[in-house]
């Protein structure tokens, strides 16, 4: 008897200690959600002096240096615009990827070699806060950016607006008239199918399909870029020159030359738009600075360059030569991450990212030539879906709304204006083939 009540009490207490190791095993993971998507659930944000609705410039510029990029301070200080401050806002991603990011804890790892990743299915890979003297701390950054919600599972920019400026005179030399569409083959968390479309015989990770809408020189010019799920295998991309109508594979190379004669290239898209694998990462800290956040609704408007049946209009831009978006500022949580070049032969020595730590968007980015210099930077303006067009509301997406590639050697921009839509029927699997430029071009 008395071994029989000891046993049974054995059991209990083996019981009762797993059931508080289940528990706190919730409960750190719970932390880790929180701190990862709610970074502000608990503590917002503050700098001496800072409040929203004041505008920041040459005048009251020294005071706020410590939270602003030196890049754009600089800018500020030449006079070339003032910003103003918003409030700091929580942009709330999907339940569905959060959930998905919840499911893949302690699953995910990284390879032996920079652009190899074990265990991941959807969701962000890693959650925990970066650490400095992890040496692949920017690495798992990187993979968070991939493998974030931008866009979600799939996404429409129709139309987007680029205007190619002279920064000195303020000449509006051209603009061309764009759709843009985004498709997750796989890490999908919302739209069905969830988590992969099937079939997929050449396991692509995500697809960006553009064409060209105006004007007519350059009209039904397409790119299509397959990025496979191995970050090892070079992304297959195709360009369509509609004067030519032929559809022919872009080199390797191309991906950093200017696109279509603006300030971007290719590999600029969304902020970075190249493999893992194509750089040295290396994460540079944790700060509190100032960026693009904005409500839309909210904004004073360009009721000039689109207006449609519903109304939208898209964001309006002034400031030196009318390179800059007319938006607020908010101070926010931010990771910077230096990526350098693998290739030697790369344009650039390096980009420096400032990485949004709640969106993992990268809303600005600063880089640098092959000697070292300042050559571009580029601002992406994060509008809240809550606050834009009704189809967007509730759908997680930090929508990209707004751009500006500022090349300071050359003192020209373009600029970028969206009417960004997350709409699975605005981008179908059949729109990212080849098959489908050749039909669409003839």
């Amino acid at each position: 008897m008395n071994i029989t009540l000891k046993h049974f009490t054995r059991s209990v207490l083996a019981g009762s200690m797993l059931a508080s190791l289940f528990s706190a095993s919730v409960l750190a993971n719970d932390a880790l959600i929180n701190s990862s998507f709610h970074p502000y659930q608990d503590d917002v944000p503050s700098h001496d002096g800072l409040q929203a609705g004041m505008i920041i410039n040459q005048d009251n510029l020294a005071q706020f240096k410590d939270i602003i990029d030196p890049a754009f301070a600089n800018f500020i200080e030449q006079g070339w615009l003032e910003v103003t401050v918003g409030e700091t806002t929580s942009f709330d991603l999907h339940p569905g990827y959060i959930e998905a990011s919840r499911n893949g804890l302690g699953q995910v790892s990284l390879g032996d070699s920079v652009g190899e990743i074990n265990g991941w299915v959807a969701g962000r890979p890693f959650l925990e806060e970066p650490d400095t003297n992890d040496p692949r701390a920017g690495e798992k950054l990187a993979w968070n950016y991939k493998y974030g919600y931008n866009w979600g599972d799939s996404a429409a920019i129709a139309p987007f607006y680029w205007k190619y400026r002279d920064m000195n005179s303020g000449k509006l030399e051209r603009t061309i008239k764009f759709n843009f569409h985004f498709l997750n083959f796989t890490g999908r968390v919302n739209h069905e199918p969830v988590p992969t479309i099937t079939p997929n015989p050449s396991e692509l990770f995500r697809g960006i399909y553009v064409q060209v809408l105006e004007p007519y020189d350059v009209r039904n010019t397409q790119l299509l870029i397959h990025r496979a799920q191995d970050d090892l295998k070079r992304d297959n991309s195709w360009l369509y020159l509609g004067f030519q109508r032929r559809v022919r594979r872009l080199a390797t190379g191309q991906v950093t030359d200017a696109f279509l004669g603006s300030d971007l290239m290719i590999e600029d898209f969304e902020g970075y738009n190249g493999r893992i694998s194509d750089m040295n990462w290396n994460y540079k800290g944790t700060r509190h600075m100032l960026m693009p956040f904005y409500n839309h609704n909210d904004l004073t408007l360009d009721a000039e360059t689109h207006s449609d049946s519903d109304g939208y209009q898209v964001v309006a831009f002034g400031g030196q030569g009318g390179c800059f978006p007319n938006i607020t500022w908010q101070l926010r949580k931010v990771y910077e991450v230096e990526a350098s070049p693998v290739d030697d032969s790369h344009p650039l020595s390096k980009r420096v990212h400032f990485i949004d730590a709640q969106t993992f968007t990268i809303p600005r980015t600063v880089s640098y030539d092959r000697s070292g210099k300042l050559w571009k930077t580029f601002t992406i303006g994060q509008a809240h879906p809550d606050h834009h067009l009704p189809a967007n509301k509730g759908t997680g997406v930090s929508i990209d709304d707004s751009f500006s590639m500022i090349d300071v050697q050359a003192m020209h921009c373009t600029t970028g204006q969206f009417k960004g839509q997350v709409d699975p029927s605005l981008s179908t699997p059949e729109m990212f083939s080849v098959q489908h430029m050749r039909a669409t071009g003839n």
